[in-house]
């Protein structure tokens, strides 16, 4: 570290919160030598773990990385907010973060045609939230139609699903990610799976760069689709008359480099305006939803940058506010509910959008 700043200056947690100063809350943790430090307990786990500093890093330090670090001490110390201990807590029981029963992981799919992975050779990883979430169901019940429609061979693995660990290890708990991951490759190694699909960028990016010995392919939903499109296997009658933009998920964006296939099936579908806000692709302004920040409250004093981005699709005239990750749809979407202004703009994820024109 050159001390030059340049991960608070572009850190958007701090533009919310004018106390948040990742360098320093590290340095003086690290550095504390016993004296009270409480406060900046409390504020590491404000990052959501986006990565824009390690982007923005001239040195190529790794703060994101020493965060973890950090919260892995506390965690072992038990010294983590009560939210934070209950969704490690969940994990460790039932294999997911809500403390929903595992018989309930695969109730989403009742009415749909859906395989076992017994009987095919693409596995559907639905993930915990999408599984779980009543909103989020849409996204997977939309996904798995889509790709029913494109005749692809897929399964999922039902309620012996469990959680991929993105979250926890970087809430700090790295022995529960290790135990997730072992579980989590016999049972992929159980079949004869040649390529796993996700709907979370946050699962997409476990697999394919935490998993080390994972020999399968893996790929992101809008990968697939973009592809399907280009080879003709998918094809849209309903036209939709939007104005649409796209906000970058930063595990799929930034962290991954998946800037094009979103944009390309959006401009591929019949009758959409796509337009750009200011901010995209690798300057893409994270929506707050990642690095357990799904389970902790926002400081009374602190504005959430969901809202900051709903904002900027509004500037920019968009009817629809399109993204493609699970928890970059709920921050946002609560950011235009409490806002009130669900009659300017919605929320929707690409899949949904595509649902709503395919043939």
């Amino acid at each position: 570290c050159i001390q030059c700043g340049k991960c608070t200056g572009s850190c958007p947690i701090s533009t919310v919160s004018p106390h948040f100063n990742i360098r320093r809350i590290l340095y003086e943790m690290l550095n504390s030598e016993g004296e009270d430090i409480a406060h900046k307990k409390e504020m590491i786990w404000d990052c959501s773990t986006c990565t824009t500093c390690v982007a923005r890093c001239p040195k190529q330090v790794d703060p994101a990385e020493l965060v973890m670090s950090v919260r892995s001490v506390l965690v072992e110390d038990g010294q983590v907010p009560p939210k934070v201990r209950d969704v490690l807590k969940s994990i460790s029981i039932r294999g997911n973060p809500w403390n929903i029963g595992q018989e309930k992981r695969s109730e989403w799919a009742e009415g749909l045609e859906i395989k076992n992975i017994t009987d095919a050779e693409v596995l559907y990883y639905v993930g915990c939230t999408p599984a779980f979430d009543p909103r989020l169901q849409k996204i997977a019940k939309a996904l798995a139609k889509t790709l029913n429609k494109a005749d692809i061979n897929f399964g999922t693995l039902g309620n012996d699903e469990i959680c991929c660990g993105n979250e926890i290890k970087r809430m700090g708990d790295i022995w529960s990610f290790d135990a997730l991951k072992e579980m989590n490759m016999d049972l992929f190694n159980q079949f004869p799976i040649k390529q796993i699909i996700t709907t979370s960028p946050h699962c997409f990016n476990t697999f394919k760069n935490e998993y080390t010995d994972l020999a399968i392919e893996v790929s992101h939903y809008t990968q697939v689709i973009s592809d399907l499109i280009k080879k003709k296997k998918l094809t849209f009658t309903k036209e939709l008359n939007k104005t649409v933009t796209y906000h970058d998920p930063c595990f799929l964006g930034r962290q991954n480099n998946i800037y094009d296939e979103p944009r390309e099936i959006l401009k591929n579908l019949p009758s959409v305006t796509f337009v750009e806000m200011d901010r995209v692709k690798e300057r893409s302004f994270c929506c707050e939803g990642g690095g357990g920040r799904m389970w902790i409250e926002a400081h009374e004093t602190m504005k959430r940058t969901a809202t900051v981005r709903v904002q900027e699709a509004l500037d920019c005239g968009a009817d629809i506010l399109a993204t493609a990750c699970p928890f970059c749809l709920l921050t946002l979407e609560d950011a235009v509910k409490s806002g009130e202004l669900e009659d300017k703009i919605q929320v929707l994820d690409i899949i949904e959008i595509v649902s709503q024109v395919i043939e």
